[in-house]
């Protein structure tokens, strides 16, 4: 029993309003401290990523300069070893041998040093190992043969070396004079010695995470922190494969100026390095990025924890102590209506609400007297009801007027006078089609419920009518020959604003026709009938030239086209088909009971017909066209959304055609088609296969 009533005491206490104030405090303090935690650290998190792209994006445009500049001073070191090398002295072997001695500081750039004549022979070649004379041509290499046939240096894509077969990239420089070129000079570095890239790809102070890799405009890995993956494609590095994918998509751009490229959870860029078309890309990961952000947030959810803490505790013993008056207005409510004290004693005394609330209930008692006399000068006024409602009210007995009110002789153009002791059939319209009379869904109503509420319309005097909504209830219902009280309003408007309002669901303001909802609803039905609703056929219509007209004339003139094309539609089509406005410049038709052939009939009439309207404006006209898809309902259409792309692929289909004709969907199968119809206008029909698609389609 104890526990049962600490329960009842404990639901009591969390029910209270000090309980449920407190808890929407607490509430509110968490969202709010929390919304403004999660708001600010977020931010944080997006400035700072942010922050660091733009300055990975540097580092990797620093780099890409980097690596161009040691691109053009090599290229530089070739030149001005060109510059001497004469024809006699290439022709020459001792004169060659001499000339590539007197050049040991070549080898501080190069990894090897060759000189071969235009046909590709090599004359010579200078390495770590000294001089050597190998038989090896080099005429099939796609670099060098640019060099001769354009005489201008080359730097070669990644490739195997002849001799080493070690990754290299090959420098050349053509020695020519009046004559043309007469000699290659040639330099070669081994990538897996980094004799280019040495320090580019390397991590540096504070960037331990940062992988820096080049590649050229095919992927293949040129430096990388690994030697193992040199040649290999950087689509099968993890930590860029969802960038180089995305920087093959936008067209792989050699950019100096380097772009961002999406890569889940890592910030990547790439910057280009003109003259060699490579492309250096740097990653780091958003994690390392945002560690100071992510453990800020964490002491920052401590701390707002013990905020919330330290503020709940606080309000709830503001609030019990602010409503300990109502909790002892509460007690004294309770005694109200017993007796037990008197109306004007045992009030708390209280500021504010609490104060107010209990004057309010303190004067309750002493009302109620005061309450009783307004009920019967209540009584009195009622009498003047009738001569001051704003609707109008009519009291019926043996089917006539004993009592209107002024306000129904205003609505029924009648005086007073001319209703009293008239049949209540003066102003009620007999029914049409059979419909029961009002007197006997009176009978049937009050049978049932005591009331009847209908519309009806009624006869004014002066023989215009009106519908009104008739709400009658016997006197005693326990004797209807009483008589009936009629509350009658005029609902004429409301009855037209609901008609025009279910118009317009169904219909498109601008033009007429039926909206896509009522084609959607049409077009349902015809398939939910099959097979007694084949043959049927729809005709998807696009305007052409129509956004032409828009932009040249304006919208109203773009709006008098559009009622144009309409009205050459419905001037094609039976009195029960279905025209539609699905959006835009596009219409559709419904035509049932239609055959195939007649279909493209009416398609091609309503291209003739659409095709001749012309628009007067300024000096001249405005004209458009149509191109129109035909595609008769099948077994196989099982929605409306497909029964709607086969005609609109062969719309799509007219005007890749060329506009202005018409196309067919897959023909109907079944016992209502008779072959497949030749193509109007000389295109051709297209099967079941998809439509032709053209490059691109204006309106």
């Amino acid at each position: 029993m104890n526990s049962t009533n600490r329960l009842a005491r404990l639901e009591s206490a969390l029910g209270s309003l000090k309980a449920r104030i407190t808890m929407g405090g607490i509430m509110a303090l968490v969202l709010g401290i929390g919304l403004i935690t999660t708001i600010l650290v977020g931010r944080t998190e997006h400035d700072l990523l942010e922050s660091q792209r733009q300055r990975e994006l540097s580092e990797s445009v620093r780099t890409a300069a980097l690596l161009g500049h040691n691109v053009l001073q090599l290229q530089r070191v070739l030149a001005s070893v060109t510059e001497v090398l004469d024809e006699p002295t290439l022709k020459n072997p001792a004169a060659l041998k001499e000339f590539m001695q007197s050049k040991p500081v070549m080898r501080i750039f190069f990894a090897n040093l060759y000189v071969a004549t235009p046909d590709g022979q090599v004359r010579i070649v200078v390495d770590d190992k000294g001089l050597s004379w190998p038989t090896l041509n080099i005429a099939d290499r796609r670099y060098f043969g640019l060099t001769v046939a354009e005489g201008r240096p080359m730097v070669s894509t990644a490739l195997r070396g002849p001799l080493s077969g070690e990754p290299i990239i090959a420098f050349t420089q053509p020695a020519r004079n009046a004559g043309g070129v007469y000699g290659v000079l040639g330099g070669t570095l081994r990538l897996s010695s980094r004799d280019l890239l040495d320090g580019l790809v390397e991590a540096q102070v504070g960037d331990a995470s940062a992988l820096n890799v080049v590649t050229d405009t095919e992927g293949r890995i040129l430096a990388h922190p690994n030697r193992k993956k040199l040649l290999q494609s950087i689509a099968d590095e993890p930590r860029l494969a969802q960038a180089f994918k995305a920087w093959q998509a936008s067209g792989s751009p050699v950019e100096p100026q380097g772009v961002l490229l999406p890569q889940a959870r890592e910030i990547v860029s790439a910057a280009g390095v003109p003259g060699p078309d490579w492309v250096v890309w740097r990653e780091r990961s958003e994690a390392e990025v945002l560690a100071p952000v992510k453990a800020a947030r964490e002491q920052a959810m401590v701390w707002a924890g013990s905020l919330v803490a330290a503020l709940s505790a606080g309000l709830f013993l503001i609030l019990w102590w602010l409503l300990q008056p109502l909790t002892l207005l509460e007690r004294r409510a309770r005694h109200m209506f017993d007796g037990a004290m008197k109306a004007e004693d045992g009030w708390p005394v209280a500021d504010g609400e609490i104060g107010n609330l209990g004057k309010v209930l303190r004067d309750v008692g002493t009302r109620r007297a005061e309450l009783e006399r307004l009920n019967s000068e209540m009584i009195s006024k009622l009498r003047s009801v009738m001569r001051a409602a704003p609707i109008g009210i009519a009291f019926i007995r043996d089917r006539r007027f004993e009592l209107v009110s002024d306000e129904l002789c205003r609505m029924l153009a009648y005086s007073a006078d001319d209703l009293l002791g008239q049949p209540v059939d003066l102003i009620v319209v007999p029914p049409e089609n059979d419909q029961p009379d009002l007197a006997a869904l009176e009978r049937e109503a009050f049978a049932t419920s005591n009331s009847y509420v209908g519309e009806c319309r009624m006869l004014r005097g002066d023989a215009t009518r009106f519908w009104a909504r008739l709400r009658s209830r016997p006197v005693d219902p326990a004797h209807t020959d009483f008589g009936s009280i009629w509350t009658l309003v005029n609902i004429e408007e409301q009855r037209n604003a609901r008609r025009a309002l279910e118009w317009s669901a169904a219909h498109d303001g601008l033009t007429g026709l039926a909206n896509r909802q009522r084609f959607d609803q049409q077009a349902q039905r015809l398939i939910d009938a099959r097979p007694g609703s084949l043959p049927a056929a729809l005709v998807f219509i696009d305007l052409d030239h129509f956004k032409a007209v828009n932009d040249t004339a304006g919208h109203l003139s773009g709006d008098a086209m559009l009622r144009a094309a309409a009205a050459a539609i419905m001037s094609r089509v039976r009195s029960g088909d279905l025209a539609a406005r699905i959006g835009g410049d596009e219409f559709a038709l419904l035509l049932e009971q239609c055959s195939h052939e007649a279909a493209v009939r009416v398609a091609e009439d309503i291209v003739a017909s659409i095709s001749a309207i012309a628009l007067p404006w300024l000096s001249g006209s405005l004209h458009i066209g149509a191109s129109i898809g035909v595609a008769s309902l099948t077994p196989g259409i099982d929605t409306v959304d497909a029964w709607v792309d086969a005609a609109d692929a062969a719309c799509y289909a007219a005007k890749a055609a060329g506009r202005g004709v018409v196309r067919v969907g897959r023909p109907p199968l079944g016992p209502f088609s008779r072959g497949t119809p030749d193509a109007p206008r000389g295109g051709r029909v297209l099967g079941a296969g998809k439509p032709e698609t053209p490059d691109s389609i204006e309106d």
